[in-house]
Order: structure tokens, then C-alpha cells, then sequence
């Protein structure tokens, strides 16, 4: 009785574990990000308005860099750089114009950054742009996944 009682209560536990940090892209690498961002610093300026965006490549435990794009003041949204349809390379990197990113890859991958859904390109990439969560207290945004 014992022995049925551990193997159910350990298929219990695993069958309800989860990692939601996990989005099951074999292109992107895991990222750990748990970044701040202080609104009153010159660099973040264009954060402080909506339709605001800026791109940050700092050292912040993303793959290529972040982009954040300011909605409203009180939503933000915040995506990998780095295409999610490409295994990270030199021309993984997005470029921004607008509210579009594209990459530099043959197949011109663009995404919207607000949504994060894939917008044009010739490849068939399945996936959209990694989201990492973003709240702002105050001056600061934190940006976490």
C-alpha cells in the first residue's frame, strides 16, 4: 500500500509542475532576465510617453537585447531582440522602424512589437517574439521572465 501510495503521490507532483518560464522555442537559448529600469535616466526618456520605444542591448540576461515599446503609461510591452525563428546569429538581430521589427536573415522575418505576433516574411517560422513581463512602479520599470 505504501509503494502505491508514493508512485501515486509522486505522479501527482510531477503531472501538476510546470515551468511557465518556458516557451518551448528550440531557437532561443533559455534567458534569465530580472532587469530595472529607472525612467528619470536621460537614456530611458522616450519610456516616459506613449508610442515611446527604445532598444536595450546592456548586459540584462537577454539573448541579443530588449526591446520596449511604451502603450499607454501603464502598459508596456517587452520582447527579445533576437529572432525567434533563428537560432542566434549575426543576422538575428532585429532592426526596429515603426512598430515592426525585422531581421536581417535571407527570409526577412518582421514582427509586431506591441503583440509580439509574426507580421511578414518568407520563412515559416511558427514562432512570435519571446515576451518577457514588464510592470512599472513609479519611476521604474522591472522587467522580469
Amino acid at each position: 500500500m505504501k509503494k502505491i501510495l508514493f508512485i501515486i503521490s509522486t505522479f501527482f507532483i510531477v503531472s501538476c509542475s510546470s515551468d511557465d518560464n518556458r516557451d518551448n522555442n528550440q531557437f532561443l537559448p533559455p534567458s534569465s532576465i530580472n532587469y530595472q529600469i529607472n525612467l528619470n535616466l536621460p537614456q530611458f526618456n522616450p519610456l516616459k510617453f506613449p508610442d515611446g520605444r527604445i532598444i536595450d542591448y546592456s548586459e540584462n540576461g537577454s539573448i541579443k537585447g530588449i526591446i520596449i515599446y511604451n502603450i499607454n503609461n501603464t502598459q508596456y510591452a517587452a520582447f527579445e531582440l533576437s529572432d525567434p525563428n533563428h537560432s542566434p546569429s549575426s543576422c538575428s538581430t532585429q532592426k526596429i522602424d515603426g512598430l515592426t521589427s525585422t531581421c536581417n536573415c535571407k527570409d526577412g522575418n518582421s514582427y509586431n512589437i506591441v503583440t509580439g505576433q509574426k507580421t511578414s516574411g518568407t520563412g515559416t517560422g511558427q514562432f512570435g517574439l519571446r515576451r518577457y513581463n514588464i510592470r512599472r512602479n513609479g519611476n521604474t520599470l522591472f522587467i522580469t521572465n
